[in-house]
């Protein structure tokens, strides 16, 4: 198993691990009691429509999924928490998920993968970097589809000045008067650079379409260009991917619901995103449109499944490391050069009072 290094972990963080590790075990023997106690009652096919209309139930569904969005945040810090000593112990040591909803994936095949994936991310950034590389990688969906899960991931263990990510904020009064692409240019990578995009200037077929912030003029222009405008993007060297994560209404309406009630999550919810639960068939229509518009050989669409974000995540980076050929870079041996002691140097105390108060 290839894994990133990261500096050990203080005594009280491992104590922080450890307590993180027995509450998700918590959770997870809650969740396999729950899901024994429902694989209990009588094997009976329903419909969908039949499923939908029993609220008993759509009850049990929601509280199940609810439970496994819950333990999937304690894994998120989980998985910052590991070190190379430690991960395969850990990884040993975490029970059996129990029974597995069709279409998920057990925590303990999640995490091994994870970590074997972001070995080959590593790999992929010193490609990049020796081979002057330029990667743009959008990243489009659905609001909470799991694409900053994502691209969370991919980022994770990789060197921030090599592989960095766009999140724009909407665009200022003089940058509505530019042209459209104007806006996202100054962003493309340079040689030996990776750029992830957290929504990119498929904006206008999305979100400016659907809350009317573009007119028809502006909307059919952006797709006379962007053709063109990512052919030349090809043709200047720049490796270009698509990635479209999609979800069901369901499933993003389970996914506000939980953010809503998490104080912590909270900030992630704005008013589009909730209009956008509102307008979720103008969004289909929209992006139906926009796929058919501007899927091209030169930079087709991947459509993501983020139904399972687990599932998600690992077929996305595994998409990613398939698309760019790249090889391992053979590095010299690093050798930690001896300390230089001078004996005129002489080391000043520094005043309590600006220390840190050690709460912990």
């Amino acid at each position: 198993m290839i894994v990133a290094k990261t500096a050990p972990v203080q005594p009280s963080a491992k104590k922080i691990a450890v307590k993180k590790l027995v509450v998700s075990k918590t959770a997870v023997k809650k969740v396999a009691t729950n899901k024994t106690a429902v694989s209990k009652q009588p094997a009976t096919k329903k419909s969908a429509v039949a499923r939908a209309a029993d609220p008993v139930q759509l009850v049990r569904t929601f509280a199940q999924r609810a439970q496994d969005e819950w333990i999937d945040s304690y894994d998120e810090e989980f998985e910052m928490e590991l070190d190379d000593n430690r991960l395969d112990e850990l990884l040993m040591e975490m029970p059996e998920q129990g029974p597995v909803p069709e279409g998920s994936i057990d925590r303990r095949i999640y995490f091994r993968e994870l970590f074997r994936l972001q070995g080959g991310l590593v790999k992929l950034q010193d490609w990049v970097v020796e081979k002057k590389l330029k990667v743009v990688v959008l990243f489009e969906g659905r609001d909470a589809a799991g694409k900053g899960g994502a691209i969370k991931r991919i980022t994770q263990r990789l060197n921030p000045r090599v592989c960095r990510v766009a999140a724009l904020p909407a665009p200022s009064e003089r940058e509505r008067s530019q042209w459209y692409f104007q806006h996202y240019v100054p962003y493309l990578p340079a040689g030996g650079e990776m750029v992830l995009f957290d929504r990119s200037w498929y904006n206008r077929a999305g979100v400016e379409r659907v809350m009317g912030f573009c007119n028809d003029e502006e909307y059919e222009e952006f797709f006379r260009c962007v053709p063109e405008f990512e052919k030349m993007l090809v043709r200047s060297g720049i490796i270009l991917i698509k990635y479209w994560f999609s979800i069901t209404d369901d499933e993003q309406h389970m996914r506000f619901t939980m953010r809503i009630r998490d104080p912590l999550k909270q900030w992630k919810l704005s008013p589009m995103d909730l209009e956008s639960r509102r307008r979720w068939e103008a969004y289909t229509k929209a992006k139906e449109v926009m796929l058919e518009r501007t899927h091209m050989p030169e930079s087709p669409w991947w459509i993501v499944d983020g139904v399972d974000k687990k599932s998600a995540r690992l077929n996305c980076i595994q998409r990613l490391l398939n698309q760019i050929e790249y090889q391992e870079v053979i590095h010299e041996a690093i050798t930690l050069p001896e300390r230089v002691h001078n004996p005129d140097y002489t080391r000043h105390p520094v005043p309590s009072s600006m220390y840190v108060p050690e709460v912990y």
